[in-house]
């Protein structure tokens, strides 16, 4: 057997495999005998048909099936032992010769295979990247400080109502004459939110009512007629609700307004936890430090946008095998046709190309991502949707134990798991170029996904 290489240009080469007889034989032999001692042949005990009757019933068979578990092993050999970085899959060549399994005993198979373009990345302290630090201002504090004051509020029982308070009341059906129905619909207790209401005039029955009021409204006019809603309102049927036009009356059992967390040490430790701030002063600090930290992955990742340009700039056109490219993705997509191929590769070059300045960057900076590297940025993604819900001060170990069930998804593990690739690779791009370092607004930032 010989297996040889042949290079058509700098990304394109033919692998041709040469089998002969001995190659082969011993294996096909091998399992025609296991056939053998398993065939249930009518008129033959188990184990006593002829060898030449259980070789002209699956000799072919065999033989192809053998033939091509070596062609397969081989060639995923060659590539491995050679170092070879391929594109997609290896393709039978468009020059094989046709193959007969009944009278040839020596064979040749043509693969052809693309070759990665060979990329150099050179990056000095003379490559100039921007980077944009987002100032942190002290309205922007402010607003933070309320969202935080809101998110950690609470409700509290109030005797006369405001404009946004909720209001709490039984209410009863009433007939034409204002007087309540009998066997009409009659409501215990129930929850109504005026601010909410999408009538201004009914809304105005409530402003300013007090505990023990009674207030006579129109249920199905205060929600533009919404079955849904007055169903809601009224614990009846939506079937129900669809009937329901006329006046009800309100009376107020209790009034619940919500009131934002009040500067002090209760906040202080909702927020930080206990006693990790213990003034006012701290207090805007801290909230400011959280708005950096915050911002600080926006910077980030306008940095690997830039950073990402530039070195595609200096790196400069790379060559592909287009037409093998396209005749992969022909061949492995089932849905894919020569029309969809034409449309779909334009596409898929930008990141072909930067993946493969990735690899080179990876052996640049010789990264390496070990499990403890996939956890710590589970665990950062996990910290950073806890924080989206004001929950700053989660438990180490419960943030561990949500990163770990994450990474239980195979597919979430992967992503995060290129995410950890990506971040060594910034972090090391950082680190060997120059930061032309800014300091830009909020709305200035934005502004840059403008261009």
């Amino acid at each position: 057997m010989n297996v040889s290489q042949q290079n058509i240009d700098k990304v394109s080469a033919v692998i041709k495999i040469e089998i002969a007889k001995a190659d082969y034989q011993e294996n096909v032999d091998k399992t025609l005998r296991s056939y053998r001692q398993k065939a249930n042949v009518p008129g033959f005990r188990k184990g006593m048909v002829p060898a030449g009757i259980i070789k002209k019933m699956f000799g072919k068979s065999v033989l192809i099936e053998e033939i091509n578990k070596l062609v397969s092993g081989q060639l995923f050999n060659y590539i491995k032992e050679n170092n070879l970085n391929v594109l997609g899959e290896p393709l039978s060549s468009a020059d094989q010769k046709e193959v007969n399994f009944d009278t040839q005993e020596e064979f040749e198979f043509l693969f052809d295979v693309a070759l990665a373009p060979e990329i150099e990345v050179k990056l000095s302290k003379r490559d100039k990247v921007a980077y944009y630090n987002i100032t942190v201002d002290d309205e922007m504090v402010k607003k933070q400080c309320e969202s935080l004051a809101s998110r950690f509020g609470k409700q509290v029982d109030v005797e006369v109502a405001g404009e946004k308070d909720m209001i709490r009341c039984k209410m009863a059906e009433l007939d034409e004459n204002g007087q309540v129905k009998e066997d009409g619909i009659a409501v215990e207790s129930t929850v109504l939110s005026p601010a909410y209401m999408k009538n201004d005039d009914e809304k105005a029955k409530f402003a300013g009512v007090k505990v023990g009021d009674k207030v006579v409204f129109n249920p199905s006019a205060s929600c533009n007629g919404l079955e849904v809603e007055l169903a809601s309102m009224l614990h009846i049927s939506k079937e129900e609700a669809a009937g329901v036009k006329g006046d009800f009356e309100a009376e107020v059992t209790s009034i619940s307004s919500f009131r934002p967390a009040e500067m002090g040490q209760e906040l202080f430790d909702a927020v930080f936890g206990k006693d990790t701030v213990k003034s006012e002063e701290e207090y805007l600090a801290k909230v400011k430090e959280m708005l950096v930290e915050q911002l600080r992955p926006e910077s980030d990742y306008r940095f690997a946008v830039d950073a990402r340009a530039a070195i595609e700039k200096k790196v400069g056109d790379i060559e592909l095998p287009e037409a093998f490219l396209k005749r992969w993705l022909l061949a492995s997509g089932e849905n894919r046709t020569a029309e969809s191929v034409e449309e779909e590769y334009p596409k898929m070059v930008p990141d072909l190309k930067w993946h493969l300045i990735k690899e080179q960057l990876v052996k640049k900076f010789e990264i390496k991502v070990e499990d403890a590297d996939v956890l710590a940025v589970a665990r950062k993604a996990t910290q950073s949707q806890f924080a989206q819900y004001g929950m700053m001060n989660v438990p180490a170990d419960l943030l561990d134990k949500y990163a770990a069930d994450m990474l239980k998804d195979k597919q979430a593990a992967r992503n995060i798991a290129d995410r950890a690739v990506e971040d060594k690779i910034i972090a090391a791009v950082k680190g060997a170029v120059a930061l032309n370092e800014k300091e830009v607004s909020v709305e200035e930032f934005n502004k840059l996904y403008e261009k």
